[in-house]
């Protein structure tokens, strides 16, 4: 059965100065259907364009336009933070999983939709393509819908579609999707990805954002099994690990079987794959981001970027020293899911340092977080921070072992001065130091994860001395017949003074291994190996 096309659109009957127009964004923004728009826009005034994270041109940035025509966005890249921070662009701080309703609810009262859309099928429903995300609930939300009927997006299943009798006016135009490349990963990148794989188990529900440390960390899960998705963003690293068996979503407590996401975004392959794919199910922000719907996932990973985190583990998402860098997306709704969630893990992840734009190596890692820093989630929803020098484990720990696990993965050019700063804020016990660094300039022995006969994982590691406590633990749990013979006289007292003189060591003459059960968050050592270097000696 054919369906009847709408119109193309009259602009100067259409546009009205004062109107809000949203914008579909990702890799499903209308070009065709903007560049159509937008001389328009030239004889009125007062046209806010809403819109989120944008791949491809964006004409409309235009300084011609500036008069005219002006931005509100959700979420900023760096072409659109530099106009945000210079005053010539807006920007809306709002979790994804709130501004459906801020539309719904005229909180944010739009007028017009720009969407781009699949061609209908015999039913006469178009698809929304790889970007469902905010686009439900805007075409719910005005009176007048105008698409691109776009040939080449692929037509994603879900809650994704909208039938051709909706939609107002329309203009066909074929358009290739604009591609997210993934970008060289460095060492640092690879290294954070692997420490945060360790933190995934088979059959974990997982939410990676499409960062290159994120993608470092799919890259890194190549051996894992029976892994489900529940993302706002899924890009080629999801595809990879789903041809490769390694995602099957068999595991999942909500919606099995099926990869739940609101938009994608990747190479022309990924598109490719997406294109009637019945296993990725695309629905609206409002569902997938909402954290109790994320919570219903047992075992919720989700791993999310920050620009700086102290101490005490408060990460920056959005802005730094009063300037906009990024937007509050999706971190603060999946780490609260993922908090919430039965045996679930808020990762998150960042370097530990990098060059400023004077080319100073400046640590991510600070004392007391600076004036003007955005903080999008409570410190107590982050369960574990990961640079590429370690992982610090937070959830349930003082702030005093929080400050320890923290600056322990700093950068070691900054390890003292930080420590320096705990000690004047009493975040630190007293007798807290740092050991020696490794005198060959490497960063030590790597953290290994094992398994053992009994077909548990393990990690095993150097003694750290943030593992004062968990040695302490070690050793109250031992008989008075194993305490005998492990020390060679009876040992009543382990203070945690005494313990830490024991993690607190110099690697570079008293190598100290411990073989550690991670259970949840809390890691439990379950044997300690030593070994001795005497440097009078020839061997």
């Amino acid at each position: 059965m054919s369906h009847p096309l709408p119109p193309k659109p009259n602009w100067s009957k259409i546009l009205k100065p004062g109107q809000r127009i949203f914008l579909g964004s990702g890799a499903a923004c209308p070009l065709a259907l903007v560049e159509d728009f937008l001389p328009h826009t030239r004889v009125l005034g007062d046209i806010e364009l809403i819109q989120t994270l944008t791949l491809g041109p964006a004409p409309w940035h235009d300084p011609a336009y500036d008069n005219h025509l002006k931005v509100n966005a959700f979420y900023l890249d760096p072409r659109l933070s530099d106009l945000v921070n210079r005053g010539i662009e807006d920007y809306t701080p709002a979790h994804l999983s709130e501004i459906p309703n801020l539309f719904r609810e005229h909180v944010i009262p739009i007028d017009i939709a720009l969407i781009s859309v699949s061609p209908p099928d015999a039913y006469g429903y178009c698809s929304f393509g790889p970007q469902v995300e905010l686009n439900t609930a805007a075409t719910e939300s005005v009176s007048t819908i105008i698409a691109q009927i776009n040939p080449a997006l692929p037509r994603c299943h879900g809650l994704s579609f909208i039938h051709i009798s909706e939609i107002d006016y329309a203009i066909t135009a074929e358009s290739p999707l604009p591609q997210w490349i993934l970008p060289a990963l460095d060492t640092a990148d690879l290294k954070i990805g692997a420490y945060v794989a360790q933190l995934v188990e088979d059959g974990d529900t997982i939410q990676i954002g499409i960062s290159p440390i994120g993608q470092s960390v799919l890259k890194n899960l190549a051996d894992h099994r029976h892994l489900g998705v529940h993302s706002e963003t899924i890009s080629d690293g999801i595809q990879n690990l789903f041809e490769a068996g390694v995602i099957d979503n068999s595991k999942k407590s909500l919606l099995p079987g099926k990869i739940i996401t609101s938009k994608a975004m990747g190479t022309t392959a990924h598109y490719q794959f997406l294109h009637d794919n019945p296993h990725i199910d695309f629905r609206p922000s409002d569902f997938v981001n909402n954290p109790l719907i994320i919570a219903r996932n047992d075992r919720m990973v989700a791993v999310h970027n920050a620009l700086n985190v102290d101490l005490t583990g408060q990460p920056v998402v959005d802005s730094l020293q009063g300037r906009f860098r990024a937007g509050l997306g999706s971190q603060s709704d999946f780490l609260r899911g993922a908090s919430l969630s039965k045996k679930g893990r808020p990762i998150i992840a960042l370097r530990s340092a990098e060059m400023d734009a004077k080319g100073k190596l400046v640590s991510n890692i600070t004392s007391q977080l600076p004036a003007g820093a955005g903080v999008a989630i409570n410190r107590a929803d982050v369960h574990y921070i990961v640079t590429e020098y370690g992982v610090a484990t937070l959830r349930g720990r003082t702030v005093q072992e929080r400050a320890t696990e923290i600056i322990q993965i700093a950068h070691p050019d900054f390890r003292e001065a930080l420590l320096e700063s705990a000690v004047k804020q009493n975040l630190v016990p007293r007798y807290f130091q740092l050991p020696p660094p490794y005198e060959d300039k490497s960063e030590g022995i790597q953290i290994r994860k094992i398994r053992l006969h009994d077909e548990h994982d393990y990690i095993l590691r150097p003694l750290t001395p943030a593992d004062d406590r968990r040695l302490q633990d070690f050793f109250y749990s031992h008989t008075k017949e194993t305490i005998t013979r492990r020390y060679g006289f009876s040992l009543t007292r382990m203070s945690r003074e005494r313990a830490f003189e024991l993690v607190g060591i110099d690697q570079n003459i008293d190598l100290a291994l411990a073989l550690i059960e991670l259970q949840g968050p809390r890691q439990v050592i379950h044997g300690v190996g030593r070994y001795y270097l005497d440097r009078n000696e020839t061997s």
